[in-house]
């Protein structure tokens, strides 16, 4: 019986009568166009790989935390006004010093000479820590500092270091309410944080931290915007360079097993690494920003142009084994095999374009680049293949002797293949309404699904500045800032009691918010003014703004003064559980608006933005993925001419995704944002072995051969291609659990879980599937007319 389906490749090239009956209407013919000329093909190739490298050295990082909620919504727009306006959260090191000993006094004089050390680190453009604060003014006088130059000793330390621990300005905000966390915060330079330079201030104050603190028993530890951005940027190289190592490798080993020659390796492997440094050329020659999804760029390449390349190496290799010259098998297999490469690499693009609908220009920008990579990678699959088949493979006749009698590894394969088929398609309808029902089922819990999102996800986990934020949401209430953004009407002034009033108002409202904390503005200041020097005079307030360091002032006062701002600090929780936070205090502030209107006050921050856009951006992205279904079971359809195969590839188009859900549901685990990109690429990805069977068996469906027995050659002569090429793809997608990045880790395993998926689909859901409508369509229409 396997015989005969080998004996049926040969006769599969003489059903191809070019574009008419071609389900890519004769796209696939661009793969010819190379092998005409294989040698200028490859001088072209060449100044091509030349422009590619060029192109990939203009590729820069974006390592902006804000990235993933870059758009044009009004929400954003704001965000963007405030961080201009008040640059010091963008620029901000958080320095994390912790220990029982912190206010010991040996250890306290060692924290207070690294303050100092790091105030001279080049770049830095001012420093706030408990060491900033100052003793209740005399009058007619400036407060003098709280931390004399010699620090007391015995007893009169003890009651010194109570002064400190209760001093308003530093309790809860610079110092745990139990005098075991100290935070500073360091300013950078703008120009600093958004150069090369970044990485040597951090290593400085490493440096200092180590020098200063070395032998306290402290441990200390670096976060903010700064640090992280440094961190996802020396992740985001490190990861590229890992994923292009691992992917090529896993591509060559498995082809080098299975094919058993270095010549079918190289035809099966080098067009997809090609395919990566030209599309990634093109991606730099074009302005785009590597950041956390387009790093994963790479290994999809390599997923969507090596089963291409796997499928017409396989189909040329049956082709050689047959007797045919490399010439006639290597273009029978483009004629044959590539409609369905041209068909796999269109349902990707619409899975790309499908991005498109998101609100989210990062998610956008990657839906550009997937669907330029797409195109570049079956052009080069599609013509580079015939090329290196025809000028690497050599004695062709002795390898087709030796290879009929001697196929092992491939022939393991088909009898397994067999094996299944001829299972499936003796009860197609039983394995049909099974199928239903199960994947109806997965698709109840995979609607059950909850949006999820934290900040945290974006930056290394493995790294300090996580570690070092967590303590912060412990002891002092939180690292990331919500901010409230007041803007005073024309005519009003920084200083008029009106806008010092509603400053004060709005800073008790958001200290008094549930789960808001360590909040400061012009109305600290003021208070302190009022309770320690007596003074609550608009000269005496102006006088101090006006000796406090610039950096400092630029925190709550724009240059302008017509705006200031009220800032806290939230936990990094799950946006549902920070939403209802944000949703509360914005409702409380609208007594605030009522009382003083004509001043615009509104919640933004980057924590703000992603409690409210998140779970927007999710949701919408999930329903993306919902309308992509109908959309490429209409376009697999209206490409194959046929309702029977539109139909035939919903259900096993959509169990790779309800199955990924319902595996994420069970670990606990909601819709992230990388979790729907993952799926909603993989949707069309999976789809590959889908497409690739049914244009076999397009073409095995011939007059005198019935349904079951088209459906167990087709299974056969594409099944064992379509294993290899998921072992391939999903080893390709999983190397990147060996980021640092969450959300990258996540991208992965999930991708490469959902093509694990399509493969179980294709061979136990498809088959039967197809198999019940080919009879019901010959029920409906007679068996003269062809259901695919």
């Amino acid at each position: 019986m396997l015989e005969k389906h080998r004996e049926n490749e040969v006769h599969v090239d003489k059903v191809e009568q070019g574009p008419a009956s071609s389900i890519a209407f004769g796209l696939e013919r661009l793969g010819l166009i190379a092998v005409r000329a294989p040698i200028v093909s490859c001088v072209i190739l060449l100044a091509l790989i030349v422009a590619a490298v060029f192109g990939i050295e203009r590729i820069k990082i974006d390592d902006s935390l804000s990235q993933l909620f870059r758009s044009n919504t009004r929400e954003f727009r704001q965000y963007e006004e405030v961080t201009k306006k008040f640059p010091a959260e963008e620029f901000d090191v958080l320095v994390v010093v912790e220990g029982k000993t912190l206010l010991a006094r040996n250890n306290l004089e060692k924290l207070r000479d690294f303050v100092t050390d790091m105030q001279l680190v080049e770049g830095t453009r001012g420093l706030v820590s408990l060491f900033s604060a100052r003793q209740a003014p005399a009058p007619g006088k400036l407060p003098a500092a709280l931390f004399p130059a010699e620090l007391p000793e015995g007893a009169a330390y003890d009651q010194f270091i109570e002064t400190v621990k209760n001093n308003e300005i530093i309790r809860g905000k610079l110092l745990s309410e139990d005098g075991t966390l100290a935070l500073i915060v360091l300013s950078l330079d703008p120009q600093v944080v958004a150069s090369s330079k970044l990485g040597k201030v951090v290593g400085d104050i490493r440096a200092l931290m180590k020098e200063d603190l070395g032998d306290t028993g402290l441990s200390v530890q670096l976060s903010g915007v700064p640090v992280m951005q440094l961190e996802i940027r020396n992740a985001v190289e490190r990861d590229g360079l890992t994923y292009n190592i691992l992917g090529i490798l896993a591509g060559c080993i498995i082809a080098i097993i299975f094919f058993r020659k270095i010549s079918f390796m190289v035809v099966a492997a080098f067009p997809p690494m090609i395919a990566i440094l030209i599309a990634l050329g093109a991606l730099g020659w074009a302005n785009f920003n590597l950041n956390m999804f387009l790093n994963v760029m790479t290994p999809l390449i390599m997923v969507i142009s090596f089963s291409d390349s796997m499928q017409l190496t396989f189909a040329a290799r049956d082709r050689l084994i047959a007797g045919q010259d490399k010439f006639t098998a290597f273009r029978n297999a483009v004629l044959v095999v590539g409609p369905a490469c041209v068909l796999t690499h269109g349902t990707a693009g619409i899975s790309f374009i499908a991005l498109q609908f998101s609100d989210s220009d990062l998610i956008r920008k990657f839906g550009e680049a997937g669907l330029a990579a797409t195109i570049i990678a079956l052009i080069t699959v599609l013509s580079l293949v015939p090329v290196f088949g025809v000028l690497f493979v050599r004695n062709e006749k002795i390898f087709a002797v030796k290879f009929q009698s001697a196929d092992a590894g491939v022939q393991a394969l088909r009898n397994f293949c067999y094996w299944i088929a001829v299972r499936m398609v003796g009860r197609p309808g039983l394995f049909s309404l099974i199928a239903l029902l199960f994947v109806g089922s997965l698709g109840v819990i995979y609607a059950n699904l909850q949006p999820r999102y934290r900040l945290a996800d974006q930056v290394p986990d493995k790294r300090q500045a996580v570690a070092a934020s967590n303590r912060l949401d412990a002891k002092l209430t939180g690292a990331n800032p919500v901010n409230v953004l007041i803007t005073f009407p024309k005519g009003e002034s920084l200083y008029s009691p009106e806008t010092l009033q509603t400053i004060a108002d709005v800073h008790a409202t958001v200290e008094k918010a549930a789960g808001v904390g360590n909040v400061w503005s012009l109305e600290t200041l003021r208070r302190w003014l009022a309770e320690k020097a007596g003074s609550s005079d608009v000269a005496t307030l102006k006088e101090y703004v006006g000796v406090i360091p610039e950096h400092l002032v630029r925190r709550f006062i724009d240059a302008e003064q017509d705006a200031v701002v009220v800032a806290g600090r939230v936990p990094d929780k799950d946006s549902s559980q920070l939403l209802p936070i944000v949703d509360k205090l914005d409702s409380e502030l609208d007594v605030v608006r009522k009382k003083h209107p004509g001043y615009e006050v509104a919640v933004t921050g980057l924590a703000a933005i992603a409690a409210r856009n998140s779970a927007g951006m999710i949701e919408k992205l999930n329903r993306g993925l919902t309308v992509e279904f109908a959309l490429v079971a209409i376009f697999i359809g209206l490409a194959f001419r046929s309702w029977v195969v539109m139909l035939a590839c919903i259900l096993p188009g959509i169990f790779p995704v309800v199955m990924s859900g319902t595996v994420l549901w069970a670990m606990g685990e909601g819709l992230q944002f990388a979790s729907v990109v993952a799926l909603t690429v993989s949707f069309g990805l999976g789809l590959s072995a889908t497409i690739h069977f049914l244009n076999r068996l397009r073409l095995e469906s011939k007059p005198g051969v019935g349904s079951a027995l088209a459906v167990e050659r087709a299974t056969v002569l594409v099944g064992p291609a379509l294993i290899l090429t998921t072992v391939v793809l999903a080893c390709g997608l999983v190397v990147t659990v060996f980021s640092d990045l969450p959300s990258l880790r996540l991208f992965g395993w999930l991708s490469a879980f959902s093509m694990v998926a399509a493969l179980v689909a294709d061979l136990f859901i498809l088959r039967p599937t197809a198999m019940w409508l080919i009879n019901l369509h010959a029920k409906l229409h007679g068996a003269d007319k062809p259901a695919i």
